[in-house]
């Protein structure tokens, strides 16, 4: 799907309700996995350790529940313009599920419906439904409310 542009924060009162974009798909390697540890310091085996991984239920190495999450804010800049932004920042999540661990060398994808828009002085702040999806599986990895503020 390629990137749903906006010209200005007004236009995304139209979207409340929709699914607005959804992204390409990420392959999550060792490496990635790998370096989230090292930047969270959460070196928990079952992340980084290939070899006890691989007689884990899971078979092998997952990433980090809250790597998954991280790339919310990867997805939504690869997904979703508004031109008129000169700062966005994250505010939070009302809700979020893992709900399926994310095997080494998986393929994630994420999809953003807009559940809400606030205007703000010199802005919005948007809630967000994000599904982040797995190729191949019919469970996501994540499910989130999150909240972003765009400035104008």
């Amino acid at each position: 799907m390629a990137i749903k542009e906006f010209e200005n924060c007004n236009e995304l009162h139209d979207w409340v309700g929709k699914e607005v974009a959804v992204t390409t798909w990420l392959t999550v390697t060792q490496q990635r996995i790998d370096d989230f540890a090292k930047a969270s310091d959460d070196y928990q085996w079952i992340h980084v350790d290939p070899e006890r991984a691989a007689k884990s239920p899971f078979g092998s190495t997952i990433a980090h529940g809250f790597l998954t999450m991280t790339l919310l804010s990867r997805f939504i800049y690869e997904a979703i313009e508004i031109k008129s932004v000169k700062m966005g920042i994250n505010y939070g999540m009302n809700r979020l599920r893992f709900v399926s661990p994310v095997k080494v060398n998986s393929e994630i994808r994420a999809r953003f419906t807009l559940a809400s828009v606030e205007d703000l002085r010199d802005g919005v702040q948007m809630v967000w439904n994000v599904v982040v999806e797995i190729k191949g599986s019919e469970k996501p990895a994540l499910i989130a409310e999150w909240l972003t503020r765009r400035h104008e």
